[in-house]
């Protein structure tokens, strides 16, 4: 009975996560706006999708703008846990640690409601008359804020669990500090580094409320694009969009999947042939 009954709660957690989806997905191909009825299969929607100019200008600003703040916050978190890893008190780190996580705590309104307040301070101080001229800026400094903590998450363990003899090694062996952290321990925690890094660049892709409150007028992001049609009616070549979002990012997580599956696969080999 327990067998079967985790079976059934299994297949209920996937049903709950992975139905909408597919509904999503469904709906994306069907030949009416209905959401109610699938009336029959087309592509219409997938060739209006790649004839609407403001869906791609809105994808294109959100991908520049989730590589940018995913890049930018990943090179300071990794500095940034170096840095609280070579902290000597015991109570600072603890108080950098507890402030760091902050940010993760807020909730988003809030975080976004407090940079708005920030950047018209900053533009009422510096002058500025067309808060549009420093909107993208704007936009990267918030998205680089609030995914920093979660790059130092993801980082710090890391360095925590990889100590200092390695580093000493190196330092040993004739590498200044900068040597010896880019030759060696770059490498060991890099795994941390790029974890940090993609879930950056998912909270980024994902994030609507800071952006909503902080984003400019001639700036505009595929989640505040989606938000602005909610008024109305959210278009099914919406769907389309985000099908081929979907579609691409299990495609990215199979090759990825099968590249490490490979290189275990080598390194069991090698083990067994050692042995």
């Amino acid at each position: 009975m327990k067998k079967y009954a985790s079976r059934i709660y299994l297949c209920l957690v996937f049903a709950i996560l992975y139905i909408p989806i597919l509904t999503l997905m469904l709906f994306s191909f069907n030949n009416t706006e209905s959401t109610a009825n699938f009336t029959g299969f087309s592509l219409e929607w997938y060739i209006k999708l790649f004839n609407d100019e403001n869906a791609f200008i809105a994808l294109r600003n959100t991908l520049i703008l989730a590589v940018s703040s995913s890049l930018l916050s990943t090179i300071i978190g990794t500095a940034a846990a170096e840095g609280i890893y070579r902290m000597r008190s015991k109570w600072l780190k603890n108080a950098v640690n507890s402030v760091t996580n902050v940010p993760m705590m807020n909730p988003d309104i809030v975080t976004g409601v407090s940079f708005m307040l920030f950047f018209a301070l900053l533009v009422a101080l510096l002058g500025i008359d067309d808060y549009d001229s420093i909107g993208f800026g704007a936009m990267l400094i918030a998205h680089t804020t609030f995914c920093l903590p979660y790059v130092i998450l993801s980082v710090l363990p890391r360095i925590n669990e990889l100590g200092e003899s390695l580093t000493e090694a190196a330092l040993d062996l004739g590498c200044t500090p900068v040597q010896a952290f880019f030759k060696v321990k770059l490498p060991n925690i890099m795994p941390g580094v790029l974890s940090g890094m993609v879930m950056a660049f998912t909270l980024s892709l994902d994030d609507f409320v800071i952006s909503y409150f902080v984003s400019p007028s001639n700036f505009q992001t595929l989640p505040l694009l989606i938000y602005s049609m909610t008024k109305k009616t959210v278009k099914p070549d919406m769907y389309a969009l985000s099908t081929i979002i979907i579609i691409t990012v299990f495609t990215l997580l199979i090759i990825s999947n099968i590249k490490s599956f490979k290189k275990s696969d080598k390194v069991r080999r090698k083990k067994g042939g050692k042995a």
